[in-house]
């Protein structure tokens, strides 16, 4: 006799659920409880139709247009194939009606004609089977192996067939082992009614139908392989061309070679898409170009000064009893200042390349920006001369307009012998502001090359002239960036510089 159970009921004992209990949460794999944040199993159909689309997309563009291409036309292949056994079959079928039609309406009229034989001739015995009934369903004449006893129709299909439309029937019921297409056709006179039936067996179209049939199980198969291939082969030779950029663009180092991706004789999409690659690369090229040259170029700005102090340093380390502390501190302060502004200069330069063609939005004049920027020009050997001359308002940021001013005007003052001219004023909705000096000038083949960046002009390579040749690329990429543009001009005894920018409101 067992004994009781120490520790109570099996807990793997599943207890009856109670009309009010929930269903449970268990894992059906696991003791476990499920827990709220567990994820459920993806259903079986959900989930092979996420990995049927995971092997589609790792297939090769060339397997996907392929398959694409060759499930297409098997649809093609398919409802074609479908609509020529149709139309066969109905073509087939409206030769058999037209035959049996005819022969009714031959033996009606010899009915009519009174000129009805026993044995009704026909041609081709044995496929056409051609009955006479009258109203009792008697069989008063009939054609070589068709039944003379018993009428091919029974008395409810005989009378929905006097409607002359064609019907199939059974052939077993007469002996026939296959389907027969019956027509029948009244005749005789008002006393007199008799009926035509008219029956061809559709042996024949079954036949031709399983010829067809058998033909296009065969050829459609082999016809969509051999278009498969085809469609391999010519999507293949169709990405020759993309297979040769891919090729040339794997062979592209960027080591400082210029190489360009092979362009396709056929002037056709991927013709169009190499070109646009190897423009693409040029300009990459000059912006890598460009790069490297600006930064040597800022490495070596930066080197001058410290390469100063550093020897202005080690001199008075060296030498400490012979050193003026004095001119020391000053040459040391004035290499830190210049420092400094090569470094603030290449800070708004590496800004306006960061952010291109985007500036602050604001309405001033142009007249007070230059005004404020002249107030505060320090004293110089050169006089400065403003002339104002009318309201030349435009949008954008005074801080970065300011700026422009003030390199235009450290520029012409470092170059100018005596005096500088500065004018604003307006010319049919564009504020133009112009600053002249009366130095050396710039000659016409360098006019473009001053606003490059670390360009300094022959007769201005000095140090003692100060500036690190910035200051007038940073004042054009300012003036772009509001849409308007800074040059040089010829026509003055010196330097001419003109920046031109779109105004606002009414200009006078």
């Amino acid at each position: 006799m067992p004994g009781p159970e120490p520790h109570g009921p099996d807990p793997r004992r599943a207890a009856p659920a109670g009309p009010g209990d929930r269903p449970s949460t268990r894992d059906p794999l696991s003791s476990a409880p499920a827990r709220p944040g567990d994820r459920l199993p993806a259903p079986a159909g959900l989930g092979s139709w996420q990995g049927l689309r995971g092997w589609w997309r790792r297939r090769s563009l060339r397997a996907r247009l392929t398959m694409l291409a060759s499930l297409v036309v098997a649809a093609g292949l398919v409802a074609g194939s479908l609509l020529l056994l149709g139309s066969l079959q109905r073509s087939l079928v409206d030769a058999l009606d037209t035959t049996a039609r005819q022969r009714a309406q031959d033996v009606a009229a010899l009915v009519d004609s009174d000129r009805l034989p026993g044995t009704i001739p026909v041609a081709g015995a044995g496929t056409v089977q051609v009955q006479v009934v009258d109203p009792d369903r008697r069989v008063l004449a009939a054609s070589v192996g068709s039944d003379r006893a018993v009428p091919l129709l029974g008395p409810a299909e005989l009378a929905r067939a006097r409607d002359r439309r064609p019907r199939f029937l059974d052939g077993s019921r007469v002996g026939e082992p296959d389907p027969l297409r019956v027509i029948a056709w009244p005749a005789g006179s008002a006393s007199r009614p008799v009926t035509v039936i008219a029956a061809v067996s559709v042996a024949s179209v079954a036949g031709s139908l399983r010829i067809v049939e058998l033909g296009l199980l065969v050829g459609g198969p082999l016809l969509l392989a051999l278009f498969a291939g085809i469609a391999w082969a010519a999507v293949g030779r169709a990405l020759r061309p993309v297979e040769a950029l891919r090729r040339g663009a794997e062979e592209i180092t960027g080591a400082g070679e210029s190489a360009r991706l092979p362009l396709p004789d056929a002037r056709d999409e991927i013709h169009r898409l190499g070109v646009t690659l190897n423009r693409m690369l040029d300009r990459l090229e000059e912006a890598g170009r460009r790069q490297r040259g600006f930064v040597a170029d800022a490495a070596h700005e930066l080197r001058s000064p410290l390469a100063s102090m550093r020897a202005q340093l080690e001199v008075a380390e060296a030498h400490p009893g012979r050193v003026d502390t004095g001119n020391l501190a000053a040459g040391v302060l004035a290499d830190t200042l210049r420092l400094g502004r090569i470094v603030e200069d290449l800070l708004a330069l590496a800004r306006l390349d960061e952010r291109p063609g985007t500036v602050p939005s604001g309405e001033l004049e142009l007249g007070e920006v230059a005004r404020e920027v002249a107030e505060r020009l320090p004293g110089a050997g050169a006089e400065v001369v403003l002339e104002l001359d009318g309201d030349a308002r435009v949008r954008g940021d005074r801080h970065a307009l300011g700026r422009v001013v003030q390199n235009l005007l450290d520029n012409a003052v470092r170059h100018a012998t005596s005096r500088v001219e500065l004018s604003v004023g307006a010319q049919g909705g564009v504020a133009v502001l112009a600053v002249t000096d009366d130095g050396p000038g710039i000659p016409a083949a360098d006019r473009e090359r001053v606003f490059e960046r670390f360009t300094r002009l022959d007769d201005a390579r000095a140090r003692d002239h100060g500036g690190a040749g910035l200051g007038l690329a940073i004042a054009r990429e300012i003036v772009r960036a509001h849409g308007g543009e800074l040059s040089a001009e010829g026509g003055a005894a010196g330097a001419r510089l003109v920046m031109r920018l779109p105004a606002e409101g009414p200009t006078g």
